[in-house]
């Protein structure tokens, strides 16, 4: 997945065009639209595909009267790399949305809540949550869960809620760093022939990750107001299926790990095989219902019509966006400047930083596309790899806007967990992004 192809392939130099300066005007103008989501009400998607169109039209423009280059073969390129996933995350979201209806999620919340935690208990709870169910459930899906368990547990307590948020943010930015299944970085990572990290290296990551959420964690506890919530009385009672659906999820993920692995095949053909899965229990059950009129059959495209489509389409604008600009040459002069002149570990530690300003999706896919340099040798290769698939992945714990989990929960918690909330504890969270690569760099630097 994500085969980007080198920054050479495109052989254009045209940055300094003032058609060029244009295109990068127009994507940080739609990045200041989708900062600004939670207060102009407009979602992230739009101006983001409506900026990707812009882009290219720039490409196109800039390129006329080149022979030997195709602008509509080069947008097909990126399109595909688009395509592979969307497909995986597609799966994916039909999946969670099947088990959510399931009430797998709300019974996971009244138990917490019903436990008579205190906030304290909860905030370390949630954070525990977040970091352990990321890695398979992805860090937004995370968010927005745990997300919903604290805004409940501290009705009428905006403190509580916003320092629970924040953990939970950088909980689950910090799970999902070291699963391919857990952030779009670490998939696109995982699946980029660039890369060549295999499935199981990823987990080398574990204990920086934990160090990354560990630091600002335990900081944070003592600001967290120590008293006890308010019990909810009302029971969650799990729906029929939820089980089997569960499973079938696990399975589908069993199937793209095994496709990619064992058949090198790309990971979105293992999870849309996994689907099917879904489809046939989906159809068993309605066939089952016929017969048994008392029983309820599964609409399974109910669950893919629930995906969140702002988000896909986000990426799809975002990945566009960066392809463009990719064309123009922008990332090839950056790659010279990061990878050729600061070094390998340097640049690294610096996309992470960029990643909390500029969200780590555009800028892992920025990365892959520059094709860089990362060592002689593979263990050294490796290391560096994993190096900025650590820092893509909790770089954007520092802001609120700096990954897809802290803006997701601006928006669902709004006016209670905030920007200027974040960024008040911004220099504890960036402790933890230096504690995880003196971690990474102890650990899992080749002798």
């Amino acid at each position: 997945m994500i085969a980007l192809a080198s920054l050479s392939e495109a052989a254009l130099s045209l940055t300094t065009e003032s058609l060029a300066y244009a295109a990068l005007a127009i994507f940080g103008l739609a990045y200041l639209l989708v900062i600004l989501e939670d207060v102009i009400h407009l979602r992230k998607s739009k101006p983001v595909v409506f900026a990707a169109g812009l882009v290219w039209i720039v490409v196109a423009v800039l390129t006329q009267g080149n022979d030997s280059y195709h602008v509509e073969e080069r947008v097909k390129h990126h399109v595909a790399d688009f395509a592979e996933l969307f497909l995986f995350l597609m799966v994916a979201m039909t999946y969670i949305s099947a088990i959510a209806e399931r009430n797998v999620f709300l019974k996971l919340n009244s138990m917490l809540i019903s436990a008579g935690f205190g906030f304290r208990s909860v905030f370390w709870a949630t954070g525990l949550l977040s970091f352990l169910i990321s890695p398979i459930a992805d860090n937004l899906t995370t968010a927005l869960l745990m997300g919903a368990v604290v805004t409940t547990v501290g009705i009428g307590n905006r403190k509580f809620i916003s320092l629970a948020c924040i953990n939970v943010v950088v909980a689950a930015n910090a799970g999902g760093a070291f699963s391919p299944f857990g952030d779009i970085t670490t998939l696109m990572v995982w699946a980029s022939p660039a890369a060549d990290v295999e499935f199981g290296e990823f987990f080398l990551l574990i204990v920086p990750s934990l160090a990354n959420w560990l630091v600002p964690a335990s900081l944070m506890h003592f600001a967290v107001p120590n008293v006890k919530p308010q019990p909810l009385e009302k029971s969650v009672s799990l729906k029929p299926g939820w089980l089997v659906v569960t499973l079938l999820f696990l399975a589908t993920i069993a199937t793209a790990v095994s496709f990619h692995v064992y058949l090198h095949l790309p990971p979105f053909l293992g999870m849309t095989t996994g689907l099917c899965y879904f489809f046939g229990y989906g159809y068993l059950r309605s066939l089952w219902a016929k017969r048994q009129t008392e029983r309820e059959g599964v609409d399974v495209f109910t669950n893919v019509a629930d995906v969140e489509w702002d988000t896909l389409l986000f990426f799809f604008g975002v990945i566009m966006c960066v392809g463009g600009l990719a064309e123009i040459g922008y990332l090839r002069e950056a790659s010279e400047v990061l990878y050729g002149e600061w070094g390998a570990t340097y640049a690294n530690i610096s996309v992470g930083v960029i990643s909390a300003i500029l969200d780590n999706v555009p800028v892992m896919f920025a990365v892959l596309g520059m094709q860089p340099d990362m060592g002689a040798s593979h263990p050294e290769s490796l290391y560096q790899w994993l190096l900025v698939t650590l820092t893509a992945g909790v770089g954007g714990s520092m802001l609120s806007i700096g990954s897809a989990a802290g803006v997701a929960l601006m928006g669902t918690a709004r006016g209670q967990y905030t920007f200027l909330g974040h960024l008040r504890w911004t220099p504890v969270i960036a402790l933890g992004y230096a504690a995880s690569i003196g971690v990474h760099m102890l650990i899992n630097k080749p002798s």
